[in-house]
């Protein structure tokens, strides 16, 4: 079936942002603004993900402009790559759908010491079938890292540093993520029996969809200066993780999503979309489902920990060699599904803001207090992956990036929906044309790599010469995918 195209108001800012301007629709409160260029403009034309842009600019609290990074496309109320910050004094909401199911949905960068030459053909090939033998993968994994009812909890509540604690990592992992890996103000008490059955076995779980575990290769560095400070060189192997909060977040999400669309009387809100429903963020029900995103997104904080605890096992056994030895040291653990109370300028004041990424990577300028120590002059580490075939991008958040709250893309975005690619490359063998080009690729299923192949995303470089363009993150290094496991 063609796709429909999106007929509404666009108008070009630059080369590479666009306005949906508010009188494109009543009730609009702000402007709706993407970033993107004229070859990403066609795709995104041909999805009506631009019309949740404007739909998300109806959320009341709002302020400056409704967002979209390059990587936009159709989601559950906000589209994928969607930035909204409400302002929280003046009555503004929080929205499940602006955080998304799979809440912290994240990504985190290793680097080790080792080198391409250190990885022939059946030595990589060896690493990956370790790595998928050794790490559950797939829809409902259940892995071998279990905690009592007692343990979830703390878990829930402490997150990453948990599960460090419990002998998982090292203390200085915890350093190199973001919010240390703990969300503060967690509550367990606002996570359902239901979230806390479905979690309770996943801890160290990859998952399905496009979740991966990436061995890769510097082989670009575009910034000499912030690549030494993150230890990077041309030819270095990297290990990249991409998973999230799983069942538990899911079933978050799904429980206050369905909740708030039966408040919207109550708080006398209107939304030209049921997936757009919210509640004021200083109310009870705003604060409870806080105290549960908060829960789920610090457990998507300590199942990434646990995941990389077991990547170090399996790379100590294929090298035989210590960890030391290894380095394996992270870079950076950022989050995709979030929303958070920062404080930004607007209108030349301070305001505290309930800041909604869905599909959107926070970007942090030089010098601001809550990035390492050791990041301070570069900015922070802003981790972009690309699709199997293609690469993946290391950037370092700016000062220009105030402009979209310090936020920048998450990903190179999707062209083709799941069915859609399984349909149009049935009969295709991905993992044979990937080995082809030098990926060996290890997945639970054949139809995850129809899925996930790379015709099914828009060109990462593309996407990132957007960001990089309009100032919001500078690349610094590129690294080629060798080995990839998928769920």
């Amino acid at each position: 079936m063609k796709k429909q195209l999106w007929q509404g108001q666009l108008e070009k800012i630059s080369d590479y942002k666009w306005r949906i301007p508010k009188s494109y629709n009543f009730g609009m409160r702000v402007d709706g603004v993407i970033y993107a260029d004229e070859e990403l403009l066609k795709d995104i034309r041909s999805d009506r993900a631009a019309e949740q842009v404007a739909n998300v600019a109806h959320l009341p609290g709002i302020v400056k402009y409704s967002l979209a990074m390059p990587d936009i496309h159709w989601g559950y109320g906000f589209c994928i790559g969607g930035v909204a910050a409400t302002d929280i004094e003046a009555g503004g909401v929080i929205s499940p759908g602006g955080v998304g199911f799979d809440i912290n949905c994240g990504v985190r960068l290793i680097r080790t010491n080792l080198h391409r030459g250190d990885l022939p053909k059946e030595k990589l090939r060896e690493l990956v079938w370790a790595l998928f033998n050794n790490i559950p993968a797939g829809v409902g994994s259940k892995g071998d890292i279990r905690f009592s009812v007692s343990e979830e909890e703390k878990l829930l509540a402490e997150g990453a540093a948990y599960v460090v604690k419990k002998g998982y990592g090292r203390q200085e992992d915890l350093e190199y993520t973001e919010e240390c890996g703990t969300m503060k103000g967690a509550d367990p008490s606002k996570v359902s029996s239901r979230a806390y059955e479905r979690g309770k076995k996943q801890s160290g779980t990859l998952g399905s969809g496009n979740h991966f575990i990436e061995v890769q290769v510097v082989d670009e560095i575009y910034d000499k200066e912030a690549a030494e400070v993150f230890g990077l060189e041309e030819g270095l192997i990297t290990l990249m993780i991409h998973s999230g909060s799983r069942g538990l977040g899911y079933q978050v999400c799904d429980d206050y999503a369905k909740g708030m669309v039966r408040l919207l009387s109550k708080y006398d809100i209107s939304v030209p979309d049921r997936q757009l429903a919210c509640v004021p963020v200083k109310s009870e029900d705003g604060q409870a489902y806080l105290g549960a995103m908060r829960c789920a997104a610090n457990y998507a904080w300590a199942n990434r920990q646990c995941l990389m605890h077991l990547s170090r096992r399996v790379f100590e056994k294929v090298f035989r060699i210590g960890e030391g030895k290894l380095g394996m040291s992270l870079i950076y653990d950022v989050a995709h599904n979030i929303a958070k109370i920062e404080e930004h300028e607007v209108d030349g004041k301070k305001r505290k803001l309930c800041v909604h990424r869905k599909g959107a990577t926070r970007a942090l300028p030089p010098n601001h207090p809550e990035i390492p120590a050791r990041y301070k002059r570069i900015g922070q580490p802003v981790i972009i992956p690309g699709d199997m075939g293609r690469a993946s991008f290391l950037l370092v958040g700016t000062e220009k990036a105030s402009e979209t709250f310090y936020s920048a893309c998450h990903g190179a975005g999707r062209v083709m929906s799941r069915s859609a690619a399984i349909r149009s490359l049935r009969g295709r063998s991905i993992s044979r044309e990937l080995e082809d080009k030098g990926i060996i690729v290890k997945s639970t299923g054949r139809e995850t790599l129809l899925e996930e192949a790379p015709e099914a995303y828009k060109n990462v470089e593309n996407v990132v010469k957007v960001v990089h363009e309009a100032g919001i993150s500078k690349r610094v290094a590129r690294m080629r995918p060798l080995g990839v496991i998928k769920g």
